[in-house]
């Protein structure tokens, strides 16, 4: 028999047996800490494994995310190698953080922060600001999700470029890629939208000498990983007038403490990362699918590539 083991704190726990038996009632469903003989576990579904889990399943057949993030997956130093590793990846996902980033990239084009202060203050006064044709928004990440929402900028206006590690073509946008390109994408952006996986390239990449290269008045949007912003920076950038405001979705700690200073700063928008929650019942079809590749001899729908981190 086929066995899937699960792993996360999530409270959705029961419903995934229900889906697992009804998509793939030939699977018996394990959930951890009732691991049973580990020699059986063929797969293993998870979320923030704890070290050493996955390294202690000698028949690995591939490791499963359940999210679009496997950050979570390579934090592991006893990672067993050589297991396929599938990330989330589908349209229901790539919609979501398009309607994120589009509505928060248009709250920064057209000043609603500033707004709801002068609303607040009873204050009637129109505020300077130029079309979209005039702002620049550099997205950094041009994978299906950043990609995704760089086009769809486009398409409402905007004049967007694109930071990738490595060479990309996107219809419509400008690109960038690599070291070199980084200080020109920077140079040419008002607006930052990230959504960057998290890497050890990519970890506190953006801090003060990389918000320095921003435009004064730019602002940035994060909707990759908590851990790419050290967040004093960027505080500092804020309070000292180079940046105009910024909208955070994921964070150093998550939940975000109650005392962290982000909650009430007068610049900062938080979220609570939701840009682009997964869909559980598309998840459930990818997880089915992948299964079923693999038994048949085929790879895992969405591979990642160790060498990169996703």
């Amino acid at each position: 028999m086929t066995t899937l083991l699960f792993y996360s704190k999530s409270d959705r726990t029961e419903w995934w047996r229900e889906m697992m038996a009804e998509h793939l009632p030939e699977v018996e469903f394990r959930v951890w800490p009732d691991v049973g003989d580990r020699a059986e576990i063929d797969y293993a579904l998870v979320w923030k494994p704890e070290s050493g889990l996955l390294a202690s399943l000698p028949n690995l057949k591939a490791i499963l995310s359940l999210g679009a993030g496997v950050d979570h997956i390579f934090a592991d130093p006893d990672l067993p190698q050589g297991v396929p590793i599938s990330r989330v990846v589908n349209d229901n996902m790539a919609l979501r953080m398009r309607e994120w980033v589009l509505l928060h990239v248009l709250s920064h084009h057209r000043r609603q922060r500033e707004y709801n202060q002068l609303q607040r203050a009873r204050v009637w006064r129109d505020l300077d600001q130029p079309h979209a044709g005039e702002r620049r928004v550099g997205v950094m990440g041009l994978g299906e999700l950043g990609g995704d929402a760089a086009h769809h900028l486009a398409a409402i206006g905007f004049d967007v470029i694109g930071w990738s590690r490595s060479p990309r073509e996107l219809d419509g946008v400008r690109t960038f890629h690599g070291r070199d390109g980084l200080k020109a994408f920077l140079a040419e952006t008002d607006i930052l939208v990230s959504v960057l996986p998290l890497t050890p390239q990519t970890t506190n990449m953006i801090d003060a000498d990389f918000l320095a290269r921003l435009p004064r008045g730019a602002s940035v949007i994060n909707a990759g990983r908590g851990q790419q912003i050290v967040e004093a920076d960027l505080i500092a950038a804020l309070d000292s007038g180079h940046l105009s405001e910024a909208t955070l979705d994921v964070f150093q700690t998550e939940p975000l403490p109650v005392t962290d200073p982000l909650w009430i700063h007068p610049r900062v928008t938080v979220t609570p990362h939701i840009a682009a929650m997964t869909d559980p019942r598309a998840l459930v079809r990818q997880v089915v699918q992948d299964i079923r590749s693999v038994e048949a001899g085929q790879p895992v729908t969405n591979p990642v590539d160790p060498a990169r981190g996703y």
